[in-house]
């Protein structure tokens, strides 16, 4: 099945006039119902799909007052209010129909710190690692820890009473939350903080009577488990003899009780020392039977990935970072513990862990350890943890492992015997399974492999769901003891009682009395509440050979929402918070493109909202290698614009980049003329085409350097010296940057070899970014022949633009044009240096301190290759930590564009070249965006390299 309609209430009608209603009423926020952003707005890291009819995103919490004063309208009343912060939901917490309201992309900033009370004060839009990086300086930090922690908010940890690693120790949010500010209908404000104000007295004598009547009963129902009940949780907010404490109420409850606009969190010192061990044991059964004796040594965290993840991580190239004695070898799969320990006194840390060291490998099915130390190298042995739900979702195949029985907890004591029992459930009905999670509080995270998109397999879920409930309930366990209920919440009412459900309702309504706030969760009529089986179904799979497949690959697990700024992937986002803008966006917004089009029903206005998302991708191509499920948006884009402009005429810029690209040869072939001509024509061109700072040709080319270029053809039919190098350029850098091309041949001659340039042909990087699909393949099949052609000759070939040597690698193959590959320059240099060949050392004082990586390279081997090459010239050189440049070829050339382009830069370069006088850059896009937006000098990596050896 391709598409399941979304069956829901619309209430697009009625919100027609929202826009201006709160235009009128002062509010300052955005407000949208373009089809790519209410598709980002339809899923989240779930198998659901359910579509909101509008989406705003308030400025500050008097915005959120605006809102719902303006709601109360006679005909607005009845339109459902979800909140929204991350989307990193496993179980469609923040999916409803309505209006969403978008927290994160405003309403993220830290308000107050309190050092000496260790408290701070949040908007519910801020992300975890955001907060935590700016409490740095205090040497506080908020505890909870989640895998999620670069893009899930605080917000959304609140809603669903997140915990993670270290959680034995730390607690849950719940146990780290002081109090908190809520806005419910009319825009009526509750705060934790007194006073009180009089309209809500009626509304707390009912709250505080529900907690009584229901909490007893509660009890009895509940197991007492660290990860115990979470959400309406009557036990704390009235405890015997004390006082109504009204705020824990909305901790767990998933925004069902208001709209949650300031959040005071208890603050914790940092340790300061940590030590992670890693135990590699035969089976996933003994890694589990080992939890309880790793317990006994009371570390932070006991974290564990079974064979198969593991086996995922080792095809996806991340196991690189674990010592060589705990990879698999020979094909044996190998299962994993992670421990970790904190504190403050490092000799007796380092006794502890080396008591547990010893006690480990003499376990059942041990077979080696490692401590780490380095907080380098424990942050890359977490990742590879870290990794598992993404490598999950990479699954190939039609059945895939999706989340809906991931979080169950049980006492650690009762684990194995659960697993046991939990997999036969899995194997007799022929499924395979991913498995990984916390040992020291009894939670694991297992993802059976279903297809969703199947009505047998989505029968198969809703039993294995039912079994499971009851199978938790019978090992003294909890349903959901991470992630929260969402459509699970369904189950709610049997898990709880009738007494504690009826209790839930009094205090929905004492809330909620409209029940507007993200209806069909957790409490409500049987009838009215959305369930496993009943909410509408994200579709996962297409045409195998479909150029968008990829788009419905994407399983919402949001790594691309990280808001890490030297984090190359995503810039847009990171520049926008607006979710249009990130790979997960324009994935939700070419899968619903994709379905309307199949359907016979996708309008031009449809087209032009996805074509607007699309239009803000740089094509940096970080999805293409940093998303665990390489959802390649750059190349999906490639394909829609092929079909779009099938119809719809180019613009003239675009004409132009195809132009040039194709008649580069003759351009290069009369280049002083060009460039002569382009002093004139550049500004024209600019004023008419919606172009900016355009380039101008080079005078020169590199015959100045004194080097030679040849054709394909006299290359194939000459002999050529053992040290010859082939040079390669794109037309862009060919044009209009001879100086990189001099400075990496300048470069090589310096170590010794001959460079020889290949003379340049379109190898088609403007046709596929502007989707000229034939143009592309036209032009590629024609420079794959004359790079295999070069190959032939068995001499090494590099490319001068990262770019360019990327396009190849990664554009071609998808193309079905694989072949030999060229290679980045630090990446020839560092095979050499690893067959034993000496370079000379540098005279260090002519190398600048930093060096800024295109995004292309940084995103992949480039960086590594890099650290070696100027490991063996013996030059210490900082790479500096920077995402994209905003440059990015054509993007920041446009007119439309500037205000992003500019403040991509800022996000990470600008901060990054403050204070240097001079920088080794390597990408052109970069070297122009350096130059347009500082008064930093510059260059290709290889000029400076050039330099110091001549001087040295």
């Amino acid at each position: 099945m391709l598409h399941q309609s979304v069956k829901k209430m619309s209430y697009h009608v009625v919100l027609q006039r929202l826009p201006s209603l709160l235009a009128d009423a002062g509010f300052r926020g955005d407000i949208a119902n373009d089809a790519a952003l209410l598709a980002a707005m339809s899923t989240d890291n779930s198998i659901y799909t359910v579509t909101p009819d509008i989406v705003v995103a308030p400025r500050d919490a008097e915005d959120v007052r605006r809102l719902m004063r303006v709601l109360e309208a006679e005909d607005l009343r009845g339109v459902p209010v979800t909140a929204r912060g991350g989307g990193t939901g496993t179980n469609g917490q923040s999916l409803n129909a309505g209006i969403i309201v978008d927290f994160q992309k405003y309403m993220n900033r830290l308000l107050q710190v309190n050092v000496k009370e260790q408290w701070a004060e949040v908007e519910p839009g801020i992300v975890l690692d955001e907060l935590n990086a700016q409490l740095a300086a205090t040497g506080l930090f908020f505890a909870p820890t989640t895998s999620t922690a670069s893009r899930c908010t605080i917000g959304g940890m609140v809603s669903t009473d997140a915990s993670g690693k270290g959680s034995r120790r730390y607690g849950k949010t719940s146990d780290n939350v002081l109090g908190m500010e809520i806005v419910v209908d009319g825009g009526r404000t509750l705060d934790s903080d007194p006073p009180t104000p009089d309209w809500a007295n009626a509304m707390l004598l009912e709250i505080e009577a529900a907690c009584a009547s229901g909490r007893d009963a509660l009890l009895g129902q509940v197991p007492a488990l660290s990860r115990r009940f979470t959400g309406y949780d009557l036990e704390r907010a009235r405890p015997p003899g004390g006082d109504l404490e009204w705020w824990r109420l909305p901790i767990g409850a998933e925004g069902t009780l208001g709209l949650v606009t300031r959040i005071r969190l208890h603050l914790m010192r940092k340790p300061k020392f940590k030590r992670l061990v890693v135990i590699g044991f035969e089976t996933f059964a003994a890694a589990l039977d080992a939890g309880s004796a790793l317990l006994a040594h009371d570390p932070l965290a006991i974290e564990v990935m079974d064979e198969w993840v593991q086996g995922l991580a080792e095809r996806a190239g991340i196991l690189h970072a674990l010592p060589v004695g705990l990879r698999a070898r020979d094909g044996q799969p190998i299962a994993y513990n992670f421990v970790e320990f904190v504190g403050d006194d490092e000799a007796d840390l380092a006794r502890h862990v080396e008591a547990l060291r010893e006690s480990a490998l003499r376990l059942a099915g041990a077979i080696a350890s490692h401590v780490a130390v380095d907080d380098i190298e424990m942050a890359a042995l977490w990742q590879v943890r870290a990794a598992s739900v993404g490598l999950l979702g990479k699954v190939s195949g039609t059945r895939r492992p999706i989340a809906f029985v991931e979080d169950c907890v049980v006492p650690v004591e009762n684990l194995a015997a659960f697993v046991k029992e939990f997999t036969g459930l899995l194997s007799s009905n022929g499924l395979s399974y991913g498995m990984y999670g916390h040992v020291d509080v009894g939670c694991l995270h297992i993802r059976p492999a279903l297809d969703i998109d199947s009505d047998e397999d989505r029968t198969i879920m809703k039993a294995i769901s039912d079994r499971v409930f009851d199978l938790t309930r019978r090992h003294g366990g909890i349903f959901w003891g991470e992630h929260g209920k969402g459509v699970r919440g369904a189950y709610l009412a049997e898990f709880v009682g009738e007494t504690a459900y009826d209790a839930f309702r009094r205090v929905k309504r004492a809330f909620d009395p409209a029940h507007r706030f993200n209806p069909g969760k957790l409490v409500g009529d049987p009838r009215s509440l959305m369930g496993v089986a009943t909410t509408p179904f994200r579709s996962v799979n297409t045409d195998e050979n479909d150029p968008l497949g990829l788009a419905f690959r994407c399983n919402g697990n949001a790594q691309c929402l990280s808001y890490q700024r030297s984090n190359v992937m995503c810039p847009s986002f990171k520049a926008t918070r607006d979710l249009r803008h990130s790979p997960k966006g324009r994935a939700d917004a070419l899968r619903h493109w994709h379905q309307a089009k199949h359907r016979g029903d996708a309008t031009e206005e449809l087209e032009s909202d996805v074509l607007a998302a699309l239009d803000g991708c740089l094509g940096c191509k970080a999805c293409a290698t940093s998303c665990p499920v390489q959802v390649d948006i750059p190349e999906m884009k490639s394909h829609f614009l092929d079909q779009l402009h099938r119809t719809r005429r180019r613009s003239l810029a675009d004409k132009a980049a195809l132009l040039l690209e194709e008649y580069s040869p003759f351009l290069i072939r009369y280049r002083k003329l060009m460039a002569v001509f382009a002093r004139v024509f550049n500004p024209l061109m600019e004023k008419a085409s919606g172009l900016h700072d355009l380039p101008f040709i080079a005078f020169h080319d590199v015959g100045k350097g004194g080097y030679k270029t040849f054709s394909v053809e006299v290359i194939a039919q000459r002999q050529w010296h053992e040290a010859t190098v082939f040079v390669w350029r794109d037309p862009f850098t060919a044009l209009f940057d001879t100086q990189a091309a001099l400075a990496l041949a300048d470069g090589l001659r310096g170590f010794g070899y001959r460079p020889v340039f290949v003379a340049m042909r379109p190898g088609g990087k403007a046709a596929h970014v502007l989707g000229d699909r034939p143009r592309f393949i036209r032009q590629a099949r024609k420079l794959r022949s004359a790079i295999d052609k070069v190959a032939a000759s068995g001499r090494p070939m590099v490319g001068v633009d990262p770019a360019f040597v990327m396009m190849i690698r990664q554009d071609y193959v998808n193309a079905g044009l694989a072949g030999q590959n060229i290679l980045l320059v630090q990446e020839f240099l560092s095979e050499e240096i690893a067959c034993g060949r000496g370079l000379p050392r540098l005279n260090r004082e002519r190398l600048p301190r930093k060096l800024f990586l295109h995004c292309s390279e940084s995103a992949g081997a480039g960086a590594t290759a890099w650290k070696k090459v100027f490991a063996a010239l013996g030059a210490s050189v900082e790479i500096a930590a920077t995402g994209c440049c905003g440059m990015a070829g054509l993007f920041g050339h446009q007119q439309r564009h500037q205000d992003l382009s500019k403040h991509i830069f800022d996000l990470s370069w600008t901060g990054q070249l403050r204070g240097e006088k001079q920088a080794m850059v390597s990408g052109f896009s970069c070297r122009c965006q350096t130059k347009r937006f500082s008064s930093i000098r510059g260059e290709h990596p290889m000029r400076w390299v050039a330099d110091a050896i001549d001087a040295g």
